[in-house]
């Protein structure tokens, strides 16, 4: 193993802007596309629920940021064709405005971070950058914010990475572990959402997923059947999905083995979640603990290999999507659901977590006047954090220098590839793919 010291790392930084100056971190490449974005949506739509299909593409129809949503494959492509720093930490994969939220940490504390990790892997680090960038710019245009002030939010979120980045490489490494991110709740989406995570419980999933069993009023409760959204699934279907307990258990820590243990599965669901994962198989379970007063829902969610695997072919190559997804999820979270783990059911995998457990996610309306700066800077703040835990902060310091020919650049790279987007989101309207009555 090469022990390095500190001025080695940092310069080893410093040496990737050979590599890639700072300044062209704007570039695009889009003649360079090998495929069609449709093409590509094709190919990672293969083995998908085909009735849920239609249902994608019209979600991903509705808007340039819905279209965005749905359509992180196509952006891995494109990110894959530029020239890249080097300098990997873990991804989030799908890093967006909407893929921030409040849950419970174990400790039943509410928290807000990163919270969607379908499509995390290792990788250049500028790519999750890349990806928020241009959410921020297409919030921006949705919450009708002008182009220079959502360019300005990115270059927030951007300077902000930079400057907390600057902070953990002069940090002793086991703080940058367990750094906090302090101030959430002054943020006014933050807030938001965090309202809206003290009322999730699990009660009140209970009253808005369950309804009482039809002639069995003093029965268990059983799922509602919800038109597109949620629909009980019984007989053999239901028996392996249960059937997929047994080896997610055997995963989990031991005191987490004994908690599941006191808990009853008492019915499942199919649930139709996200916009890029719908058409992917993602079941519900309830289950009872001391009574119907105490209700736990886990999620089983089927994972496909992440949309940057194609173009990372030595990352993660062998390994089970749903642990992979919990890896990544751990590596760039302070705290994570304690009930997650992973599962089979025949050759599919599957992540496990709990649904909708004190969970709360932002709006894009509540983006608008300075909302979208003040929430570009907390995006920027819990990229870096996740980059620092699991990537080297003193190399991604020696890189970035003060920040500011690389958010200069990230803004217009946001701009531009925002451009693209709506072009795309045209071309899939006009597909045929979707009715645009």
């Amino acid at each position: 193993m090469n022990w390095a010291t500190p001025e080695e790392r940092r310069n080893l930084g410093q040496s990737r802007r050979k590599q890639l100056r700072r300044q062209e971190n704007d570039q695009l490449h889009i003649k360079a596309r090998r495929a069609t974005p449709l093409s590509v949506l094709q190919r990672v739509e293969r083995g998908r629920v085909p009735a849920l299909l239609k249902l994608k593409h019209q979600l991903m129809a509705q808007s340039p940021f819905g279209y965005f949503r749905g359509a992180a494959p196509v952006m891995a492509a494109d990110l894959a064709v530029l020239p890249n720093s080097g300098i990997e930490a873990q991804l989030c994969g799908d890093a967006h405005v909407r893929n921030l939220g409040a849950f419970a940490a174990p400790d039943g504390r509410l928290v807000f971070d990163i919270n969607d990790f379908d499509e995390t892997t290792r990788g250049p680090f500028e790519w999750d950058l890349k990806r928020m960038a241009t959410s921020i710019v297409l919030a921006g245009r949705e919450s009708r914010h002008k182009e220079s002030s959502a360019r300005e939010a990115v270059e927030h979120c951007i300077l902000r990475y930079c400057e907390q980045m600057r902070a953990f490489a002069r940090m002793p490494l086991l703080e940058v572990g367990r750094f906090q991110v302090h101030r959430l709740g002054d943020v006014e989406p933050v807030h938001e959402a965090l309202l809206k995570a003290e009322r999730a419980t699990p009660l009140h999933s209970l009253e808005q997923l369950t309804e009482p069993t039809p002639g069995k009023p003093n029965g268990p409760r059983r799922f509602k059947e919800i038109e597109r959204c949620l629909w009980r699934i019984t007989g053999s279907k239901a028996e392996k999905v249960f059937e997929a307990l047994g080896p997610y258990r055997e995963i989990l820590e031991l005191q987490r083995q004994h908690l599941l243990s006191l808990y009853r599965p008492v019915d499942v669901a199919f649930k139709v979640v996200g916009t890029g994962s719908v058409g992917l198989r993602d079941y519900c379970i309830y289950f009872e603990g001391n009574g119907a007063n105490d209700p736990l829902f886990l999620q089983i969610k089927e994972e496909a290999p992440s949309a940057y695997s194609p173009y990372l072919p030595n990352t993660n190559a062998c390994q089970h999507n749903g642990q992979r997804v919990v890896i990544g999820q751990r590596a760039m979270q302070l705290q994570s659901d304690p009930f997650l783990g992973w599962t089979h059911i025949g050759s599919r995998q599957f992540l496990v977590r709990q649904l909708n457990d004190h969970k709360g996610s932002i709006e894009l309306p509540d983006l608008a006047g300075t909302g979208l700066a003040a929430f570009g800077e907390v995006c920027g703040e819990l990229l870096a954090r996740g980059h620092a835990r699991s990537g080297d902060p003193l190399v991604l310091a020696g890189y970035l220098g003060n920040g500011v020919t690389f958010a200069s650049a990230l803004a217009r790279f946001g701009s531009l590839y925002a451009d693209q987007t709506e072009k795309d989101w045209q071309a899939l309207r006009r597909s045929g793919k979707v009715e645009t009555r």
